[in-house]
């Protein structure tokens, strides 16, 4: 790809600012990203848990513990930023990370007994926002296929 040299950058209308910010699926969904962040950061704020937290703990919540790469994977995070989110969780107990017994090398990560604690103090909140955003957005069910499809076609 041909980088745009200097002087076309100026042709570039702020029409077109608008053109972009009204179509681009990239923009959009990094802004609806957000709001739903802040609003999940909102509802978990009382517990201490950020929605990420929560998104991660949930992950864990699995009959047999997952080491670090798959859990990277299924979270669409790098290695060293999952294991930079991990770090809080640790130390406040809610997961345990533990050599695995058949490779040495590898992290297997577990939840605690604190951790379901307070995902079981935290599903209610997340339902009951979900419930909210549901009766809010009548197309909710096709925008999460569509999003499930976007994450399989990215991968």
């Amino acid at each position: 790809m041909t980088p745009v040299p200097a002087t076309n950058l100026r042709e570039i209308s702020y029409e077109t600012t608008w053109e972009v910010r009204d179509t681009c699926l990239c923009l959009a969904t990094q802004r609806a990203a957000r709001a739903l962040a802040r609003r999940f950061d909102d509802a978990f704020r009382a517990l201490g848990l950020t929605n990420g937290q929560f998104s991660l703990l949930m992950a864990l919540n699995r009959p047999k513990p997952p080491s670090i790469g798959p859990l990277a994977e299924f979270l669409a995070m790098d290695r060293t930023t999952l294991t930079a989110a991990l770090k809080p969780l640790e130390r406040r107990k809610l997961i345990r990370v533990a050599v695995d017994p058949d490779d040495r090398r590898g992290r297997l990560l577990h939840l605690t007994a604190n951790g379901r604690k307070l995902l079981a103090k935290a599903l209610p909140i997340w339902r009951e926002n979900h419930q909210t955003l549901d009766r809010q957005m009548i197309i909710a069910a096709s925008v999460r296929e569509d999003l499930a499809k976007l994450a399989r076609v990215s991968a």
